[in-house]
């Protein structure tokens, strides 16, 4: 993974001494000597493994930004679903097991069910807009209400990557994607999503994806173009289309209990690394997904499909969240479309 600015040189040092960090902390208590000080000691537990730009360029860089500032927080990042998977983490989450955690919103909705808008087709146009909105006065509400339903905070939000269509078909337009078998995650968020852009999903548990395709069990699948690479998935599909049907993204979220623990100075000191960190994160992603893409085009597989009518979409898709959102999902909605 190459890291080219931030500014470019300090950025580089950065992620380079936080990859050793993380590493070393991994399932871990105390490896720095400034970590010997710290009084607070938090788990950070995440999906991905340290290859990942939530890792390499997120929970690493957090490390490192809190030894750098001299903070009294120590973080031992758990990767690789080590504390379990998704639904299991938001449990640990809420009963103080885990004291932050990377979660997709989609996820997050079994808690607060309103907030699985974020992870939906085509309510972001784009991470710019992702961003803009979570950053605005009108993103407010939703943080609040999560946290008055659940106790815990959203501190930040990572760019995932954008979500695509990738098949043993190319799919340029909504019609394209009658009868193909299309993978997709089994939460309400997703599954509504492939409704909303006339998908047929099929439930399938990602570690038995690959195999799903291999076999013809199913047609298709819809991740970010790093995961669809990272987890082989381009060995088995002919096509990749830019749909860009989803702005994938994973809220941090702090349990409550060990948020009103903090000092004021370790909460701004957390608070601080998480937001600081974003820019290079999102840089990563975005530098992981080109890389790929342009793997894919020097060996001529899978077939990159560019020309996908978006508009086609999107207009599919806001329609039928306009009719079929429950009164809070479409306050959510509406909060998002307002910021553009």
């Amino acid at each position: 993974m190459t890291k080219k600015s931030i500014s470019t040189a300090s950025w580089g040092a950065l992620a380079a001494g936080a990859v050793l960090v993380a590493g070393a902390l991994v399932g871990t208590s105390v490896i720095h000597d400034h970590a010997v000080r710290g009084s607070e000691q938090l788990t950070f537990a995440n999906s991905y493994n340290l290859n990942h730009h939530h890792n390499a360029c997120g929970t690493a860089l957090v490390q490192q930004q809190l030894v750098a500032s001299d903070s009294e927080l120590q973080l031992t990042v758990f990767p690789s679903s080590q504390l379990g998977g998704d639904a299991e983490r938001v449990a640990s989450l809420l009963d103080g097991d885990i004291d932050i955690d990377l979660q997709g919103s989609s996820a997050l909705a079994s808690v607060y069910e309103p907030i699985g808008v974020m992870d939906m087709a085509y309510v972001f146009d784009n991470p710019d807009h992702l961003f803009e909105w979570f950053d605005s006065e009108a993103s407010q509400q939703v943080k609040d209400d999560f946290e008055e339903a659940t106790g815990a905070k959203i501190l930040g939000v990572w760019y995932l990557g954008d979500r695509t269509f990738s098949a043993n078909a190319p799919v340029r337009t909504p019609e394209d994607l009658q009868g193909l078998r299309l993978r997709y995650p089994e939460t309400p968020a997703h599954l509504a999503s492939a409704a909303a852009v006339g998908a047929e999903p099929v439930a399938v548990a990602f570690e038995e994806v690959y195999l799903s395709l291999q076999q013809g069990l199913v047609d298709g699948q819809e991740n970010p173009i790093s995961l669809t690479a990272e987890n082989s998935l381009d060995e088995v599909v002919d096509y990749v289309s830019l749909s860009r049907h989803a702005v994938g993204s994973q809220l941090i979220i702090v349990a409550g209990d060990t948020w009103e623990r903090l000092s004021e100075q370790e909460q701004a000191d957390l608070q601080a690394a998480i937001s600081d960190v974003r820019a290079q994160n999102r840089q990563c992603a975005d530098e992981d997904e080109q890389e790929t893409m342009t793997r894919w085009k020097e060996q001529g597989t899978p077939e990159i499909i560019e020309d996908v009518d978006r508009e086609a979409f999107m207009e599919k898709a806001h329609a039928y969240w306009e009719e079929n959102l429950s009164p809070e999902e479409l306050e959510v909605y509406n909060s998002i479309r307002s910021v553009k």
